[in-house]
């Protein structure tokens, strides 16, 4: 049989069954790098795999150690959880349900308003979730909103980390498109290619998160105007009216200043996306220590966690560069670039597809897993096929954030179920997600129509 043939036979081959052992429940690193090992070895005997391509292992991983730009992602996950920790987010939230509660729809406005707020600060999906399930729920659920509206309105909210600028998910794929677009440019014979950084796919993803803040907010304003019943107004009694000016100032000001100092740092070009989020990691302490909130125990509880979730992050990674080289190296490449250059449709069809497969996948997968898999192996071809990699990383990012939400395998419906009354019903948050869902899907026709969204920001900002 035709080496090259059993070559991508055999690449093919260990896609899905790196996808069959995840779904039996092995650890997704360790997937990764035991299936593509096994099968390197099977490569091996039939003599469509040198096992010396291994030696590039060491090399790959001493790159993302001293990677500057890989190194902002513990740091902006120590400053969202820093934020949580020292229940900053939990003031923002009391005290915007406060400011807002009083109209129909309120208390839906402020989680909406909160989750973007702390998407812009923390960037950590799971705590923000949960956060706002523990606080907003319970007062929506007392305050009469229909479970429904409810829980699809916090679990979308939620989820706004995984686009919002500062996303860990758009640092990887930044990093990840900047060194594949050199690649695939320099290909194709331009060895001066404009560079994609990290703060380009910022820039690129703000105004892609602004709309599904506005279409989140139009739902609840929808719902307020059509199903009064399903979410009525809080009543705010007059004391606390009378403080709520001073409360709304020292709860918001801030965490937005901090915003700003971080996401405005970065699309200035003042800082690196590192340098910011060293800034963010200190300022968030700052603002806990003002608030009489940072101590010893909540400074260790923040640094184990995030040293926990880095680390997750970083040994994923690992295990997909194992994946990475023995796919490529059997063929992989090639199957994937005849599959989507052959497609009907062109350029659109073939991203369409990625982004369909990347949907299915995010029922099983986490958004690393997903990226550190999908990315390496269907950018290239995309990118030589002349689609912006700006464009693609934040519709990627907006692909993804919608697979958190669609049931039945949506993460964030889980992080939510753990933390909602035993009394509410797993399917009250399942179809209280979907009209979210359809306004995602929404927003992903809006990028495909209107591409300016996403490459309109970047252009102005590089000038």
């Amino acid at each position: 049989m035709d080496p090259v043939l059993i070559g991508e036979l055999l690449s093919g081959l260990m896609f899905f069954g790196i996808i069959g052992f995840l779904l039996l429940g092995f650890p997704v690193a360790f997937t990764l790098a035991g299936v593509s090992l096994l099968f390197g070895l099977m490569g091996m005997a039939f003599g469509v795999f040198d096992p010396s391509n291994f030696g590039s292992l060491p090399n790959r991983y001493i790159g993302f150690m001293t990677n500057e730009v890989l190194v902002a992602v513990p740091l902006f996950i120590f400053m969202g959880v820093m934020l949580e920790r020292s229940n900053i987010a939990e003031q923002l939230l009391l005290t915007m349900g406060k400011l807002f509660g009083s109209l129909r729809g309120g208390l839906g406005f402020s989680v909406v308003i909160v989750g973007a707020m702390l998407a812009a600060s923390t960037g950590v999906v799971g705590a923000t979730v949960v956060t706002m399930g523990l606080i907003s729920l319970p007062a929506m659920l007392r305050a009469g909103y229909d479970p429904k509206l409810a829980t699809g309105v916090i679990c979308a909210s939620g989820t706004l980390g995984q686009i919002i600028p500062p996303s860990t998910v758009l640092i990887f794929m930044g990093d990840m498109l900047s060194g594949i677009n050199s690649q695939v440019q320099m290909a194709k014979g331009n060895f001066a290619p404009t560079p994609v950084s990290v703060g380009d796919l910022f820039a690129g993803a703000l105004l892609p998160g602004v709309l599904l803040v506005g279409l989140y907010l139009a739902y609840v304003a929808f719902k307020a105007f059509t199903d009064p019943q399903s979410c009525p107004a809080m009543p705010v009694s007059e004391e606390e009216k009378r403080g709520l000016l001073r409360e709304v100032f020292v709860a918001l000001v801030p965490p937005f200043l901090l915003i700003m100092a971080v996401l405005g740092s970065i699309l200035g070009g003042i800082a690196t996306p590192t340098e910011a989020a060293s800034v963010g990691a200190v300022g968030a302490m700052v603002l806990a220590a003002l608030r009489w909130r940072l101590s010893f125990a909540v400074l260790k509880d923040t640094v184990i966690s995030a040293a926990t979730i880095t680390s997750m992050v970083f040994v994923i990674l690992m295990g997909a560069s194992v994946f990475s080289i023995v796919f490529r190296l059997m063929g992989g490449d090639d199957l994937v670039h005849e599959f989507l250059s052959n497609l009907p449709g062109g350029t659109l069809m073939a991203v369409a597809v990625v982004m369909a497969i990347m949907f299915v996948l995010g029922f099983i997968l986490d958004t690393f897993e997903i990226i550190f898999i999908v990315i390496p192996i269907t950018a290239p071809i995309l990118l030589a096929l002349d689609v912006d990699p700006i464009w693609l990383g934040v519709i990627v990012g907006v692909n993804l954030q919608t697979s958190f939400l669609t049931p039945p395998f949506g993460f964030a419906l889980f992080y939510l179920r753990g933390v909602a009354p035993d009394g509410l019903p797993t399917s009250a948050i399942y179809k209280g997600i979907l009209p979210f869902v359809l306004l995602q899907i929404v927003a992903i026709a809006c990028l495909f129509l209107f591409p300016q969204i996403v490459t309109w920001l970047p252009k102005v900002i590089s000038g």
